[in-house]
């Protein structure tokens, strides 16, 4: 699957299309300073009221902040409520 992927993401990057038209690549929406989404995710990884931890296909996304809680949790979604100061990006990260 990585490979073809890989493949996936180069034909969409040449056609000019949207990152999330690509089947499995996750999505991360940030509402405000009080809530995160990420769709398709592999779940979470560390969970604390001042930063949770959540793998990515690519890596791994952590939320900081202060009264951080799991809103929703489903195969497919993970809504993050609290008040959020950082999101970061960390690729490669525990694969």
């Amino acid at each position: 699957m990585h490979k073809n992927a890989g493949i996936l993401d180069k034909l969409a990057l040449a056609a000019d299309l949207p990152g999330e038209s690509l089947p499995g690549q996750s999505l991360v929406e940030i509402l405000g300073d009080r809530r995160v989404l990420i769709e398709n995710h592999c779940g979470v990884t560390k969970y604390s009221e001042t930063s949770i931890c959540v793998k990515v296909r690519y890596g791994q996304i952590e939320i900081s902040g202060c009264g951080l809680r799991l809103m929703k949790m489903t195969k497919q979604q993970i809504i993050v409520c609290g008040r959020i100061d950082a999101v970061a990006l960390f690729r490669g990260v525990g694969k």
